[in-house]
């Protein structure tokens, strides 16, 4: 990092001026707000007490982190239990965050969890959130992503793409929404990960076309007067409906469709000015996760914009927050302090770190505090490793599936901006 460009902690007792005012008009938004910031606050004040005697406290628990996965990946705790239509969920999960801390399984559970997600296969073609399920394009988004991540030809050939392709057809409706599963509801998060599954597995510029013929209508239908997109056309802007409806307008390359300048000023509006860290909708509290959803969301958008090269938002404060407020001691990552941590927190929450340590425009990773801070990039569209990404469109562009006429026919797609 150049000396210049050095990531400093921000004054804290300046920022006090930052929290919020209710201007004597107590709601119970407000007194949620000012609780919150009163969590943050005792983080923030320990830090400054302590930073000389304890150095740590500016470090990411990384082995810390690294055991927390380990463990959970080999046997989840009773509470889990309710979760278990989302296991393909927890094992993206876990491999995406174990990925960004540098830390990597033994081939033998490796194979383990491909076993285990191609029990999670439908007869219908994707993957249901656990075996016997029926197939859910959350689960098939999560199962597609984590044998990605492994990256194996054992990994890519739990992957049967042509039935899964059949599934992303039989979920999908004649306006170019999606349904998540058969007979489910419609939101955009099933447009994202069917566009997410189909652009990762490399399908035929043709299957493509007629797959996603209105898609990118559907979704720029989902924006709403704030700026950011709502779950469906009509509802309130979220950060999480927001990342998808961006990302799958951008894998697209139908950007153009959605207003980009209220978007961006919805999203930068979400970083929240006292904690650092981003909420997800207007009036809401702070959230670890939001660190992917809506920091990944800045990125991509002005991927899309010319002459947006710089950082928009502050890389300082998000990570301040996440380092000082978001880490549990024994390993894992939280909403906000107070909280349990929790695979899906640990996951997004590491991802919006290495969103906003890797900028494209910076000549090195921002990183604040110790070096020993810094996490490996993460792909802003995918949330899995750009090598990842790459390996994947590599062996599926070879990929030969069988024709309308049982014939050995190579399926390539030819659009270098898809890659």
């Amino acid at each position: 990092m150049w000396p210049e460009d050095e990531l400093l902690f921000r004054n804290f007792q300046h920022l006090k001026g930052c929290k919020f005012d209710d201007e004597k008009v107590a709601t119970i938004t407000s007194r949620e707000q000012q609780k919150t910031e009163s969590s943050v606050e005792k983080c923030f004040d320990r830090f400054e007490q302590m930073q000389f005697l304890n150095p740590r406290l500016t470090q990411l628990n990384r082995i810390e982190h690294q055991h927390y996965l380990d463990v959970m990946l080999r046997s989840l705790p009773s509470n889990y239990e309710c979760l278990d239509s989302s296991r393909a969920w927890c094992i993206y999960w876990i491999l995406q965050a174990a990925q960004l801390l540098s830390f990597t399984f033994d081939e033998e559970t490796l194979d383990h969890v491909i076993q285990f997600l191609i029990k999670c296969r439908a007869p219908t073609g994707g993957f249901g959130g656990g075996p016997g399920q029926y197939a859910h394009l959350a689960p098939t988004y999560a199962a597609v992503n984590s044998l990605c991540i492994i990256g194996s030809q054992s990994a890519y050939r739990a992957i049967d793409r042509e039935s899964l392709t059949q599934f992303l057809f039989s979920v999908r409706e004649a306006d170019g929404s999606f349904r998540l599963h058969v007979d489910g509801e419609t939101d955009v998060r099933g447009a994202y990960c069917a566009i997410s599954c189909a652009k990762l597995l490399n399908l035929p510029q043709l299957v493509l076309k007629e797959l996603f013929a209105g898609t990118g209508d559907w979704i720029a239908s989902c924006q709403t007067y704030e700026g950011g997109f709502g779950g469906a056309p009509d509802l309130e802007a979220h950060g999480g409906y927001t990342f998808c409806g961006i990302a799958g307008l951008a894998l697209l390359n139908e950007a153009h469709k959605c207003n980009k300048n209220a978007l961006l000023r919805w999203t930068l509006r979400r970083q929240m000015s006292y904690e650092g860290g981003f909420q997800g909708r207007t009036n809401k509290l702070v959230d670890g996760c939001y660190s992917f959803w809506v920091g990944a969301t800045i990125p991509i958008t002005q991927a899309t914009m010319p002459g947006m090269e710089h950082t928009l938002f502050d890389v300082e404060a998000l990570q301040e927050y996440i380092l000082l407020c978001c880490q549990k001691q024994n390993g894992g990552l939280i909403d906000k302090p107070g909280k349990p941590q929790d695979l899906y927190h640990t996951c997004y929450t590491l991802s919006g770190v290495s969103i906003a340590q890797h900028s494209e425009s910076a000549m090195s990773p921002q990183v604040l505090g110790d070096l020993i801070n810094e996490l490996l990039p993460t792909h802003p569209l995918f949330n899995i490793p750009p090598k990842s990404v790459a390996a994947a469109l590599s062996h599926f562009s070879n990929t030969t599936e069988p024709d309308s006429d049982g014939n050995d026919s190579t399926w390539k797609m030819d659009d270098e901006e898809d890659r």
